[in-house]
């Protein structure tokens, strides 16, 4: 267990996060996984099982000495650090046109600067175990919608997962962007009309998909990781 990977998970109490802590516990890996509410995560925690390769962090993943510190305690607790799952994000499910730019602050933050955070903080220990990087985007990052700005925030994870990897290019570290499609999460539960009546990933399903690349061999660095169900056009 002492030598088995470790990986940190932001937004890790639910959704697909969540299913990918699940995944990589089921193969002896070490977790740590990061999320606001300390209710859920406590929940989740009880879900698993409490065991002892599972650390849970509250914490906002876009407050910088956050993620520093998420970062900082997931190597005191397990002595090391792997991989860095930057997961967390939501949707406003608005439009420029009638949105509240109150709450398109908070996405952005979340969904744009919380990655490039973990990214920083985390670097480091990834540089040492040469180990990887996974960005959640989503097929929102490859296509434009009528004034969505949440697929302007994947626009921008898709641009960070690029530099990242140019940056770390000498340094061993493997960067990959998952970018999903329609997944049936609770994602769509403050969207109008709900859970699109169309073909939907599971949870589960994307999280193979994070598990997937965290588990390539080393000196093997896929990049772009587009996955959606089958029927979806766009």
């Amino acid at each position: 267990m002492t030598d088995s990977p470790v990986t940190l998970i932001t937004g890790g109490s639910s959704g697909i996060g969540a299913a990918a802590a699940r995944q990589l516990l089921k193969l002896g890996h070490r977790v740590a996984v990061t999320a606001r509410g300390e209710e859920r995560l406590r929940r989740f925690a009880e879900e698993v099982g409490q065991p002892a390769a599972l650390l849970t962090i509250t914490g906002d993943a876009a407050d910088p000495a956050a993620v520093r510190a998420a970062v900082a305690a997931t190597v005191e607790r397990f002595g090391r650090l792997d991989h860095a799952v930057a997961n967390a994000g939501f949707s406003t499910h608005d439009t420029l046109a009638d949105g509240d730019p109150a709450g398109w602050r908070e996405m952005v933050l979340t969904n744009v600067l919380g990655p490039a955070l973990l990214v920083q903080a985390a670097l480091p220990e990834l540089t040492r175990s040469r180990g990887r990087i996974v960005l959640v985007g989503s097929v929102a990052g490859f296509i434009n919608s009528p004034g969505n700005l949440y697929g302007v925030t994947k626009w921008a994870v898709r641009g960070l997962a690029e530099n990242t990897r140019l940056m770390v290019t000498d340094s061993g570290v493997g960067v990959t962007l998952i970018a999903p499609g329609r997944v049936e999460t609770a994602f769509w539960d403050q969207r109008e009309g709900g859970t699109p009546a169309t073909s939907l990933l599971t949870e589960d399903q994307v999280a193979s998909s994070i598990v997937w690349a965290l588990g390539q061999p080393q000196g093997v660095d896929v990049n772009t990781v587009i996955v959606r169900p089958i029927g979806q056009e766009r």
